[in-house]
């Protein structure tokens, strides 16, 4: 019964539109009506620009993070990386935005976060250089989920090592249409200033 209580708050927690919100709140658009129609932070980014961007990739993150330390904050013993796994759900499927939302990706990065701190750091560096290197949003999640799983093995902690597993194989499943994009050379790039 505790574990249902925290996966639907979880859930909940998910289901929060940060882009959505940022965008009608601060500048009196709703994003899913421009670009590529993604509430995410990478669309953010490119309509809202870089202020809106960082802060709804802050808000994704630390709905992940919110998440796993609910079971914590209220002294229960469930499994947390469980219940994180529920606050994907509401960002990719969110109750409050007709259940289209975004691709994951920060909100996954948020439950590693809120469990493993230093994996966490590797995924954030992972994505920063591939970003670099590549220039490409999507290139730079699915290199970074690929690493993380790597990078949990060595942890010998192999619940985290299969929601990693889980997450990354989900994230590639959300970007399968930038995977075909990068194939046809159509998927557009950052501008590094």
């Amino acid at each position: 019964m505790e574990f249902l209580i925290f996966a639907v708050l979880a859930y909940l927690l998910g289901s929060i539109p940060s882009g959505v919100i940022v965008g009608k709140l601060g500048y009196k658009m709703d994003i899913r009506e421009h670009g590529s129609g993604n509430l995410g932070a990478t669309n953010t980014f490119r309509i809202l620009g870089v202020k809106a961007g960082i802060i709804v990739t802050l808000a994704d993150i630390l709905k992940g993070t919110a998440a796993t330390a609910l079971p914590l904050f209220f002294e229960v013993d469930v499994m947390r990386l469980a219940i994180g796994l529920f606050a994907v759900l509401g960002h990719t499927y969110p109750l409050f935005a007709k259940f289209k939302g975004g691709k994951a990706v920060a909100t996954s990065g948020g439950i590693i976060l809120g469990i493993n701190p230093i994996l966490f750091a590797v995924m954030v560096t992972s994505f920063l250089l591939t970003l670099y290197i590549s220039k490409y949003v999507s290139l730079s999640s699915i290199i970074t989920g690929i690493i993380a799983v790597i990078v949990s093995v060595l942890f010998q902690d192999w619940g985290l090592v299969v929601v990693t597993a889980a997450l990354t194989i989900f994230v590639f499943y959300r970007h399968r249409d930038n995977i075909k994009r990068i194939k046809d050379k159509t998927e557009p790039k950052i501008t590094w200033m």
